[in-house]
């Protein structure tokens, strides 16, 4: 099976973005993403207004991936789609256009995990893309998961500490938002804190025992915070914008690096690779990089277009899948909350 030219398309659509790729052999053709700006002017993600965007883009965006890649739909060996977690909405638009897709083509339908696509974006075959050895420590960091998961093979995967409250991405978004930043404030943040001392404010790491994170108690001290120094002076965040970002983002890459530092201690397990859209984060980055020299950590980061939500990551998973033989009836139906 493995000779012979398998196209897979990937769908993704569980969030706000609509993404369809085009595989080949484990090689990306095509990875076409539409963005929903609509939500920047409400502060988040508006669950109704996702979906039915994603009714209007997936049909344009599927075609588009196929003629990119330079296919017609009846090329296909495969449909994969994101199955859950996300939106119930949004994910129901990718799940009913994929199980029709695939019915009227007469192929097989492959049902995804989000969060195991994140993982396994590593194995996308890409030049100079380097492939974690398993056992390997994924790091998984987004607006709406946060988790540490060893990974012992494509499909052998246990979550080993994750997020008791906000996901590291909400973090980020919600101390944008006491700052008056836009949405998402992550890459705003990210930029300004170049610019920014790291160490001009110091915000308190909340304690939670083994791996598992917390943030809900770190946003609520940075609103203690910034209410207290804009009482004495008004202007306050205008005047330290970048110090309290660089701050606000030195104290949550640490809180990440701790967990890893631990992670990495009782697993024994020094291979570290990261997935999700806060891996986009430049300091993130840097942090795991100097993991290397300061712990003996070997670290794996994806290319940035395969970190947001993307369905590039969709289709490797479901290529391996396809290998394996492991496809899905057609009854199948979203899942929200799906764990790994």
């Amino acid at each position: 099976m493995a000779t012979e030219n398998i196209y897979i398309l990937g769908i993704e659509s569980s969030c706000d973005d609509t993404a369809a790729a085009v595989m080949l052999n484990g090689k990306i053709l095509s990875n076409i993403v539409a963005n929903q700006k609509i939500h920047e002017e409400y502060g988040g993600v508006v669950p109704e207004l996702a979906s039915r965007a994603h009714q209007q883009n997936i049909v344009p965006v599927v075609a588009q991936a196929l003629k990119k890649a330079g296919i017609t739909k009846n090329d296909l060996h495969a449909i994969a789609f994101t199955r859950g977690p996300g939106l119930m909405g949004s994910l129901l638009v990718g799940t009913s256009f994929a199980k029709s897709l695939a019915f009227g083509l007469h192929i097989p339908l492959i049902d995804v995990n989000h969060m195991q696509a994140h993982i396994l974006a590593h194995y996308i075959e890409e030049a100079d893309f380097k492939k974690p050895p398993f056992p390997f420590l994924a790091m998984t960091i987004s607006g709406g998961h946060t988790q540490i998961v060893k990974v012992s093979s494509y499909f052998d995967l246990n979550v080993i500490g994750e997020t008791i409250d906000d996901a590291v991405g909400e973090a980020f978004d919600k101390s944008g938002k006491i700052l008056g930043l836009g949405y998402p404030a992550g890459p705003e943040i990210d930029k300004r804190a170049k610019l920014g001392n790291p160490k001009a404010f110091k915000f308190t790491k909340p304690k939670v025992d083994g791996l598992n994170f917390s943030f809900s108690g770190l946003k609520t001290g940075i609103l203690y915070f910034i209410q207290k120094e804009t009482k004495a002076n008004p202007n306050f965040i205008e005047e330290n914008l970048n110090d309290i970002c660089a701050s606000i983002q030195y104290t949550i890459i640490g809180i990440l690096i701790d967990k890893l530092k631990l992670a990495t201690k009782e697993t024994g397990i020094t291979h570290i690779a990261i997935g999700g859209g806060v891996s986009a984060n430049s300091g993130i980055r840097q942090a795991l990089k100097d993991g290397e020299q300061k712990f003996g950590w070997t670290t794996y980061v994806p290319k940035f277009e395969y970190t947001t939500d993307n369905a590039a990551m969709i289709a490797i998973v479901g290529y391996l899948k396809y290998l394996e033989g492991d496809f899905s009836a057609q009854d199948i139906t979203a899942s929200p909350r799906l764990k790994i």
